[in-house]
């Protein structure tokens, strides 16, 4: 049996990882973290991680960026692995994940879709043919009107990807209104868009000479992200120490 705590568990994210699991053979959520308290999760939920006596295999954290400092206190003094779920993490935070990944196992994804995570490998090797052709690159992302990060941490995730494959050769832009000038051959654009109930969407667009090709994944529902962090959490059950990713998770 995994047993895993949900932090942010009473928020939406929270409450379709706690439905998922509640289906799943061989798991079951035995506690929440979260500063508000609903009172009507199936577990113990405490507001703090440091309050926590409950004993666990996997912490799943579809929270706030700013219940990141307890909660990674909480995953190495206890070894309890994390899948991290929450985007928007200042470079600060990003290098305490990475130092916090050196004593216990820490899976962190911008996006827990198998389908946004097959899609950084297609890109990769689209690059690898196109950039080299004089193709232009340009992502585009759409989210709902209540998200508050922008661009999307999948976004960017996606450039890094097109970036790694190509060595590093590309900058991003974010913002064109403040320049007028001739687009750069070395840069990928990233724009944002915000409204309504937009679950999410992120369109790679290679533009060459007379033809274009575009890559585009679409979310209906959020379920797909917590398909993707409950499948994640079985994997890191019990794994040592290190800095997972999903590509790990579906072995790409």
């Amino acid at each position: 049996m995994v047993r895993i705590i949900m932090s942010g568990c009473c928020g939406h994210m929270g409450r379709v990882v706690t439905e998922i699991v509640e289906e799943q053979e061989g798991m079951e959520i035995v506690a929440g973290f979260d500063v508000y308290d609903s009172g009507d999760r199936p577990y113990s939920v405490f507001a703090s991680p440091a309050d926590c006596d409950v004993e666990a295999d996997v912490v799943i954290d579809f929270s706030s960026v700013k219940a990141l400092d307890g909660l990674l206190a909480y995953c190495v003094e206890k070894q309890v692995p994390a899948v991290l779920c929450t985007t928007g993490y200042s470079q600060e935070q990003l290098d305490a994940i990475t130092a916090a990944s050196k004593q216990v196992a820490i899976l962190k994804s911008a996006n827990m879709s198998m389908g946004i995570n097959l899609l950084q490998a297609l890109i990769k090797e689209a690059a690898k043919v196109l950039a080299p052709a004089g193709f232009d690159i340009e992502i585009v992302e759409k989210h709902h009107n209540r998200k508050l990060d922008a661009p999307s941490g999948t976004a960017i995730a996606l450039a890094d990807s097109i970036n790694e494959a190509m060595d590093g050769a590309y900058e991003y832009t974010y913002d064109r209104s403040q320049e007028k000038k001739r687009r750069d051959k070395s840069e990928i654009g990233i724009s944002a868009v915000r409204g309504g109930t937009i679950v999410g969407e992120h369109e790679i667009i290679f533009a060459g000479l007379d033809e274009v090709i575009e890559f585009k994944h679409t979310a209906y529902s959020r379920s797909i992200f917590a398909k993707g962090a409950v499948q994640a959490a079985a994997f890191l059950a019990g794994k040592p120490a290190g800095y997972y990713g999903m590509s790990d998770v579906i072995q790409l």
